[in-house]
C-alpha cells in the first residue's frame, strides 16, 4: 500500500474513494496523525490518484464528487466518527513510533515512581557522576540517563509534549535511525556540556528536545519534502526560551548547557542528514 495524503475525516476521504472508483482505482483509508489517510493498492495507478487527490484538495465541493457518492458509494460503507477518548488515543498512537513511545513511557514511569516515594535510590541510580555518592567510571549509563528524570509536572509535560510531535513526525517520517542517533547523542554530549557549566544535579530530556528541534529545523529548510518541518513560530519561541534561560529572568533552574548543546546537536544533525540520499 502506498500513502497519498492526508484528509480531515473519514467522509470527506470517502467522497473522493467512491470518486475513484468510478475511474476503476481502489483506494481505502486508514487513521493518521491527524484525520485520515487515503492508502492506494496498485502503485501503477499513483501518478492519476496523487494528481486527483490534489484536485480534490483544491475543490473538494465539486459536484462531481457527490455524484460519485450516489452512483459509486456503498450503504454498506461505516463512517464510524469514533469516541472522542478513542479518537484522542488513536492520534497519540499513530503520532508517533516504537521509540519515540518507548521514551515517553520511560519518563513517565520514572517520574511516576519518584514520587511515590522512590525519588532517592532512582537519582541515586540515574544521575550523573557526582551528583550523589562517588560513582565507578564503569557506570557508563550516567552519561545519558539523566536525561530520562524528571523534577515537576511542567518540567515533564513540556519536554514529553516536545518530545512526542518532533519525535515521532522525525521517526514516522524519516526512519527510528535518525532519531536514535539524536536521542543518544542529545542526551549524553549535552549532559557533558551542562555538568562542566553548572555541575552535576540536573535531569531532564530537554537537550534531547531541543536536539530534535534544531535537527526539525534545518531538515525543514534543505529537505521540505521530508514532511518534518516546524512553523517559525514555534522555533523562535524555543530560541527565545533558551536564551531567556540564560538570563535567570524567571529565577527558574534550567539546565542551559543541556539546551545549548542539544540544539548544537541537532543542527549538526540536520545539516548531515540533509545531504544523504536515503532521508
Amino acid at each position: 500500500m502506498i500513502e497519498i495524503g492526508s484528509l480531515p475525516n473519514g467522509r470527506a476521504a470517502q467522497a473522493l474513494i467512491d470518486y475513484l472508483k468510478g475511474q476503476n482505482i481502489t483506494c481505502s483509508i486508514m487513521p493518521a496523525e491527524q484525520g485520515v489517510m487515503l492508502v492506494l493498492h496498485d502503485e501503477t495507478q499513483l501518478s492519476r490518484v496523487q494528481q486527483e487527490y490534489h484536485a480534490f484538495l483544491s475543490n473538494p465541493y465539486d459536484e462531481k464528487y457527490l455524484a460519485a457518492s450516489w452512483e459509486n458509494g456503498s450503504t454498506q460503507t461505516q463512517l464510524d466518527y469514533g469516541n472522542p477518548a478513542l479518537q484522542l488515543v488513536t492520534q497519540f498512537i499513530t503520532g508517533a513510533g516504537p521509540l519515540t513511545l518507548l521514551v515517553f513511557f520511560s519518563c513517565v514511569v520514572i517520574y511516576a515512581a519518584m514520587n511515590l516515594g522512590f525519588a532517592n535510590p532512582i537519582f541515586e541510580s540515574l544521575s550523573f557522576f557526582g551528583a550523589t555518592s562517588p560513582a565507578s567510571l564503569s557506570e557508563f549509563w550516567r552519561l545519558f540517563t539523566p536525561s530520562l528524570i524528571h523534577f515537576s509536572a511542567m518540567h515533564i509535560i513540556f519536554n514529553l509534549l516536545w518530545w512526542w510531535y518532533l519525535g515521532g513526525k522525525i521517526e514516522n517520517k524519516i526512519g527510528l535511525k535518525p532519531l536514535f542517533i539524536l536521542l543518544l547523542v542529545g542526551g549524553t554530549l549535552p549532559n557533558i556540556l551542562q555538568y562542566f557549566m553548572a555541575g552535576p544535579n540536573f535531569g531532564g530530556l530537554s537537550g534531547v528536545v531541543y536536539a530534535v528541534v534544531g535537527y526539525t529545523w534545518i531538515m525543514g529548510v534543505k529537505r521540505p519534502e521530508s514532511g518534518i518541518g516546524l512553523p517559525p513560530a514555534y522555533i523562535g519561541f524555543m530560541l527565545l526560551w533558551l536564551v531567556f534561560g540564560f538570563t535567570d529572568m524567571f529565577g527558574l533552574s534550567i539546565a542551559n548547557g543541556a539546551h545549548l548543546g542539544g540544539l548544537l546537536v541537532g543542527v549538526l544533525q540536520g545539516f548531515i542528514d540533509s545531504r544523504k540520499k536515503y532521508v
